[in-house]
C-alpha cells in the first residue's frame, strides 16, 4: 500500500487554451478512499488517467510512495484500474479474466487459481468462475472487474465512474459494497464520479474540481457542512443549497423578514459589496405560521413526495424579487401545488459566501 502525491500536476492537451488539470495539489494518504467530483469536463477523469500513466503529464509531478511516476509507463506504476465499461474479454470466462494479469506476469497456475478462488469468495462470484461475461449481469460483470484488480494485489486501485452503467437500485447495492471492499483491504483508492451522492457517501474525503482547478478537498461531513464557496455549495447536496442574494444590514442579512447575523469579522470579507450571498439546504428551513413578520411567502409550483419526506419547489418574494426555493417539509404534511408556506431560516444553519468572488465568509 502506498500513498499518492498530485505535486502542482498539469494537463493541458494540444491545440487548448487553458490546463484541462491546472496545478493540481493533493495528498491523498495511504489506504485512504478519496473520490474525485465534479460536472463534466472539469478534469476529474483527466487527473485519474495522469496517475494512471494514460495521460501525459505537462508540467509537475506524481508520486506513489515514494517513487515519482511522473513518466513511468502504466505497467510499471503498480497500481490496477477499473473502467467504466467493464473491459472484459467476451470469449474468456470470468476466472480467465480475473487471472488474466497474473498470467502475463508469469505467475504458476495454481497461484492464479487460488488468488482468483479468494477474490471471488469476497465478490459473492465463486459459482460464475466458468461462465463468460455474456452470461452475466451488469453488476456481476463489474464485480469481475473488480476481480481482476484486486487479484493483482495493486498499491493504488483507481475507478473511473464504475457504477455509471447501473440502474439505480444495484448502483447503492454495489456502492456500499465497493466501499466496505476497499475498507477490508485498505488499498489507498482514487475514485471517479460525477454524482456527488456517490462521493458523499463512499469518499473517506471528497475532492471537487471545476475547470482543472481543486475547489475544496475534505470530509464528507465537513464539505456539506462548510462549503467553501459557492461552487461547492451549489455543487454538494441534493436537492441543492439555495443561493440568494440579499442585501447587507446593521448586524447581518436581511433574508426576507428576518435578520441572519453575521460577525463583525466576517462581514470584513465582504469588502466593498452592498449584498452577500446566502445559502441555505432545504431541510434547514422552519414553516411557520401565516402573518408571522418573519416568514417568508413561498408559493408552491412542484411538490416531490419520498414518503418520509418532501421537496417543495416554490418561488419567495426576496428583496424586491422573485426567487426560486427548495424546501423539505414532513412527509405526512406536503403542501399542495399553488398553495403558499411561510418560512424562516433555521438559527446557525445559514452560509454566507461574497458575491463577487464566490469565497465563504461566514465561519
Amino acid at each position: 500500500m502506498a500513498s499518492v502525491t498530485y505535486d502542482k500536476a498539469t494537463r493541458v492537451y494540444p491545440g487548448a487554451d487553458k490546463p484541462s488539470v491546472d496545478q493540481l495539489e493533493l495528498e491523498i494518504a495511504d489506504g485512504e478512499f478519496l473520490v474525485l467530483v465534479g460536472p463534466s469536463g472539469c478534469g476529474k477523469s483527466t487527473s485519474l488517467r495522469m496517475l494512471a500513466g494514460l495521460e501525459d503529464v505537462n508540467s509537475g509531478a506524481i508520486r506513489i510512495g515514494d517513487r515519482d511516476v511522473t513518466h513511468l509507463p502504466p505497467k510499471d506504476r503498480d497500481i490496477a484500474m477499473v473502467f467504466q465499461n467493464y473491459a472484459l474479454y467476451p470469449h474468456m470466462t470470468v476466472a480467465e479474466n480475473m487471472g488474466f494479469a497474473l498470467k502475463i506476469a508469469g505467475v504458476n497456475k495454481a497461484e492464479i487459481r487460488t488468488k482468483v478462488e479468494e477474490a471471488a469468495k469476497i465478490l459473492d462470484l465463486t459459482e460464475y468462475l466458468d461462465r463468460k461475461p455474456k452470461a452475466l449481469s451488469g453488476g456481476q460483470r463489474q464485480r469481475v472487474a473488480m476481480g481482476r484488480a484486486i487479484v493483482r494485489q495493486p498499491q493504488v486501485f483507481l475507478m473511473d465512474e464504475p457504477l455509471s452503467n447501473l440502474d439505480a437500485k444495484l448502483r447503492v447495492s454495489t456502492r456500499t459494497q465497493i466501499a466496505g471492499l476497499q475498507r477490508r483491504l485498505g488499498i489507498t483508492t482514487v475514485y471517479v464520479t460525477h454524482d456527488q451522492t456517490e462521493a458523499l457517501t463512499m469518499g473517506d474525503r471528497v475532492a471537487v474540481l471545476k475547470d482543472g482547478l481543486l475547489q475544496q478537498v475534505d470530509t464528507p461531513r465537513t464539505m456539506y457542512d462548510k462549503p467553501a464557496n459557492l461552487f461547492v455549495a451549489g455543487f454538494i447536496g441534493s436537492p441543492a443549497m439555495n443561493l440568494v442574494d440579499v442585501p447587507l444590514v446593521d448586524g447581518g442579512v436581511k433574508f426576507g423578514g428576518s435578520v441572519v447575523n453575521i460577525s463583525r469579522e466576517d462581514l470584513n470579507g465582504a469588502g466593498t459589496d452592498k449584498s452577500v450571498t446566502v445559502g441555505i439546504r432545504p431541510e434547514h428551513f422552519q414553516i411557520v405560521p401565516a402573518g408571522g413578520i418573519e416568514g417568508v411567502a413561498v408559493t408552491v409550483n412542484v411538490v416531490e413526495e419520498l414518503g418520509s419526506d418532501g421537496f417543495v419547489y416554490g418561488t419567495a418574494q426576496i428583496g424586491g424579487m422573485d426567487k426560486d426555493l427548495v424546501v423539505r417539509v414532513p412527509g405526512r404534511q406536503i403542501p399542495a401545488r399553488g398553495e403558499t408556506v411561510h418560512v424562516v431560516p433555521t438559527s446557525d444553519e445559514t452560509h454566507v459566501f461574497s458575491t463577487s468572488s464566490g469565497e465563504r465568509l461566514s465561519r
